[in-house]
């Protein structure tokens, strides 16, 4: 796969610049990465703790955005992440 050497936006709030972060996707305007929200949302953080984390540097809209294309990742690429059923 060739490396970008110009910004990608994601949506609304998500961009990926390879100038910024390694070029890993960021929070628009931040250097706030993706997966490090996602993680806080997995570890079960509220939203509006997350929002104070960061200083209101990001939004709900931001976070909901992030949530719905992890999803569609997750949808795409699921059968990569397929463990085998344990027998009871």
């Amino acid at each position: 796969m060739e490396k970008t050497t110009t910004p990608q936006q994601f949506g609304r709030y998500i961009v990926a610049d390879p100038e910024t972060c390694h070029g890993k996707p960021t929070f628009r305007g931040t250097r706030i990465i993706v997966a490090d929200v996602l993680e806080q949302v997995a570890e079960g953080l509220a939203w509006e703790t997350i929002i104070e984390e960061w200083r209101g540097s990001i939004t709900k809209e931001a976070i909901a955005e992030a949530v719905r294309l992890a999803k569609q990742v997750f949808l795409k690429h699921v059968n990569e992440y397929t463990m085998e059923a344990k027998a009871a």
